[in-house]
């Protein structure tokens, strides 16, 4: 009987110091930081552009998932890089091109980055500022520029846009 209620205690002890160690890592798990929130599927307000925010190493970056000047007439197929500057990019299509480069978490914002315009064919400065849950991307060169906001694509949305006639493919 003093064998079982050592068994006993044991197997209790061991049962909640598992899950206390279980929960240390939990515990001291390093929160998200400030600079992430914009890592993700983001959509122009306008309905013009959506895009796929991601980090890469120190900088972040992001690939183009719909751009509606990059969109043949069936609105479905992505058109060629026509306008590249690079002749050997030209054939390539402009689905999940990355179009952002080169963007640094800098005090509050994320600056320093590369903004390549398929349609144009250009490459403008860029940076992104974060302003009530919205993400403003700003193109320019110099001090002559373009803000767009844009707001996060979330799953559930996925639903509204195989209903709609957006435009956007599913």
């Amino acid at each position: 009987m003093n064998v079982s209620k050592v068994s006993r205690r044991s197997a209790i002890f061991l049962a909640v110091a598992t899950i206390g160690l279980a929960a240390v890592p939990a515990a001291h798990a390093q929160q998200a930081s400030p600079a992430d929130a914009i890592v993700g599927t983001w959509q122009a307000n306008d309905g013009s552009v959506k895009l796929d925010m991601f980090k890469e190493g120190p900088e972040f970056r992001a690939r183009l998932l719909y751009g509606n000047q990059l969109m043949e007439a069936d609105n479905v197929t992505f058109k060629k890089d026509a306008k590249n500057p690079d002749p050997a990019l030209r054939s390539r299509s402009m689905k999940n091109v990355i179009f952002i480069t080169g963007l640094h978490w800098n005090d509050g914002s994320w600056t320093g980055g590369a903004l390549y315009d398929g349609s144009s064919g250009r490459t403008y400065n860029c940076q992104i500022t974060m302003q009530g849950g919205k993400m403003n991307l700003r193109g320019y060169i110099s001090a002559l520029g373009q803000t767009r906001p844009s707001t996060a694509w979330a799953a559930n949305s996925v639903i509204a846009d195989m209903s709609s006639a957006d435009g956007f493919p599913t």
